[in-house]
């Protein structure tokens, strides 16, 4: 099979959604030459999912229980390993299957982009001499290529490992145990390494050779930097180069219209960064080339004879084909990201009934950005979710918090010696009975009361989106962290049709008047301004006058490039499109008198 990122048949890919959302995606959409992006978080749902598949595909399943050796890092690695052979069935299986309606070959072949391969697939479906279309058919079938499974870490979760009450050692960490357990599994793809730099999972990198090249230049495990500019992308680019390991993708999100963590940044917009990518994509290249050179020479490894490339893509609040193609065309992105919109398609991602028709029937002001998460890192979530549901009658009963059952968002000591989840009902507690002693003012005192008990059991809850539905556990409180983008998609997909509505082939029904993704990333950041300069109106935070200018200068700066980019808009939503960026530059011009 051709390798899914350098013979990638599409140009979008689903990103990781939550912990169970896509857990399961590459065997949904692999074989129809779809990369989607599983979590790494969870490592006691990845074990539950190869205990349930296993029963399903009728394979020889043994328990790693929690507390057996590197017990993390094999639950990875086994389960990755069985997806990666469920998937060479199923493409096996699809390589004998007829050319005729509603086969899998068929279907693969139908969702695909106008490309060559398309031509080839439609040139054989026109040929009338039978020989011909049989060597066709058989050319097509050596020509399916898989989608990857790719993998995501988020560096910060690195909780150390406790066993017996006694610190094992920073290999077994969370986010180091979770990188061996991919290292170490069979599969060709990439890990996702996003929420920044942690120097010592970096160069733990380096222990594994699939991250390194070949003598032909074909890297088996890639690594793709998930960035929010070009200085962070240059910045971490250098640290691993120096090291030998080569970044092979930076995957650029947009800060505020994304799922679940938001990463808002100084007001930088999508549009300028990809602008400053295309601009300076290969004097990075060029840059990092020289500085990996050296850091190989140190290791005493060969340099491949063929310059190895990079990939930028794009991820975050991507609905129309207009906006797909828009990346594509005005910036160069390689592939674009469609997250959101496919909680809307069963057929790919884990979504029990009732949240999907809470999805469908969700308003604008259903999905909001919240304090929700243990991380203190602004979290989108659906309102309606039995999470956020759960999490406001506990409240209204006097028993604040939750229960951890899973752990990995412990960090806080404030309380206690042992490390506590802000979420958790020990900690909110103890810290709101700190706060009835404090002398505040009541305004403060009911903000710092909000605070505390807006945190939700995330790592646990995000699973019940594949728990539930499952049967795993079917009490979970799912909760949801789907982007402000969600809400416009009105009704349940296919996956054929989210693909031609990518592609422009058909279009989805579209609620709410929807704004262009740039506009609505711009006036969401206008809203985190609007409510940080609230805030300090109220005495809340310190005013810090320079950030806020920066933001603002940013916010400017990005409408000017937005204003010029606008040419390039089909001429029936250009007029629109200027017409809403006047008056979010009028918006911005009130905050900033």
């Amino acid at each position: 099979m051709s390798h899914p990122l350098t013979n990638s048949v599409h140009k979008f890919y689903i990103p990781v959604m939550g912990t169970g959302f896509t857990i399961d995606t590459p065997l949904k959409v692999a074989r129809y030459g779809i990369s989607s992006v599983v979590s790494l978080v969870d490592d006691v749902l990845i074990e539950q999912m190869r205990k349930r598949l296993s029963k399903q595909g009728e394979t020889s399943y043994e328990e790693i229980g929690d507390n057996e050796e590197d017990s993390r890092a094999r639950r990875i690695t086994s389960y990755l390993n069985m997806m990666d052979d469920m998937i060479g069935d199923q493409v096996a299986k699809m390589r004998t299957s007829l050319f005729e309606a509603g086969s899998e070959i068929t279907r693969y072949y139908e969702m695909l982009p106008e490309s060559p391969l398309r031509a080839m697939y439609q040139k054989m479906q026109a040929t009338l001499d039978p020989a011909e279309r049989a060597r066709l058919q058989d050319l097509l079938r050596e020509k399916v290529s898989v989608g990857a499974i790719d993998v995501n870490i988020m560096t910060k979760l690195d909780r150390a490992k406790l066993q017996k009450g006694q610190l094992l050692g920073p290999q077994f960490s969370d986010a180091m145990s979770a990188l061996r357990g991919y290292a170490q599994s069979k599969v060709e793809s990439s890990v996702i390494l996003s929420a920044g730099m942690n120097r010592k999972l970096f160069s733990y990198l380096a222990d594994f050779g699939d991250f390194f090249p070949n003598d032909r230049g074909e890297i088996r495990k890639r690594i793709v930097l998930k960035v929010s500019d070009f200085r962070s992308a240059l910045l971490q680019g250098k640290l691993l180069a120096r090291q030998g390991l080569w970044v092979s993708e930076y995957r650029v999100e947009s800060g505020l219209n994304c799922g679940g963590h938001a990463f808002g940044g100084r007001g930088t917009l999508m549009g300028p960064v990809l602008a400053e990518f295309q601009e300076k994509r290969e004097d990075l290249k060029g840059t990092l080339h020289e500085i990996w050179i050296k850091g190989m020479e140190n290791l005493g490894r060969s340099i491949p004879a063929e310059r190895l490339d990079i990939r930028v893509t794009a991820q975050g609040g991507i609905g129309t084909a207009e906006e797909n193609r828009l990346l594509q065309e005005r910036y160069d992105v390689d592939a674009m990201g469609w997250g959101s919109p496919f909680l809307l398609v069963p057929e790919v991602v884990n979504i029990p009934a009732d949240h999907l028709q809470k999805i469908i029937d969700a308003g604008e002001h259903d999905v909001h950005l919240s304090d929700a998460s243990p991380l203190g890192v602004p979290f989108w979530c659906l309102k309606t979710s039995a999470s956020e549901e759960q999490r406001r009658e506990r409240i209204a009963d006097g028993k604040p918090g939750s229960a951890c059952p899973k752990g990995f968002l412990v960090s806080n000591t404030e309380f206690t010696k042992v490390p506590i989840c802000t979420a958790s009902r020990a900690f909110q507690r103890r810290a709101l009975k700190d706060l009835e002693s404090a002398e505040l003012p009541e305004f403060e005192r009911v903000e710092q009361e909000y605070q505390i008990q807006a945190k939700a059991c995330i790592c646990h809850d995000l699973a019940g989106s594949a728990t539930v539905p499952t049967g795993i556990d079917p009490g979970a409180n799912t909760a949801v962290c789907c982007g402000p983008n969600t809400v416009y998609f009105g009704r349940q997909a296919r996956l054929r049709e989210m693909v031609d509505h990518i592609y422009g082939r058909a279009n989805l029904p579209l609620n709410f008047d929807r704004p262009h993704m740039f506009l609505k990333e711009l006036s969401l950041h206008l809203d985190s301004l609007r409510k940080e300069l609230d805030r300090r109106g109220r005495g809340l935070k310190a005013c810090n006058c320079k950030q806020s200018d920066e933001i603002k200068e940013n916010l400017i700066s990005g409408i000017g490039h937005y204003r010029d980019m606008a040419g390039k808009l089909v001429a029936s939503s250009r007029d629109d499109f200027l017409s809403r960026l006047e008056r979010l530059r009028g918006e911005l011009d009130k905050l900033s008198s």
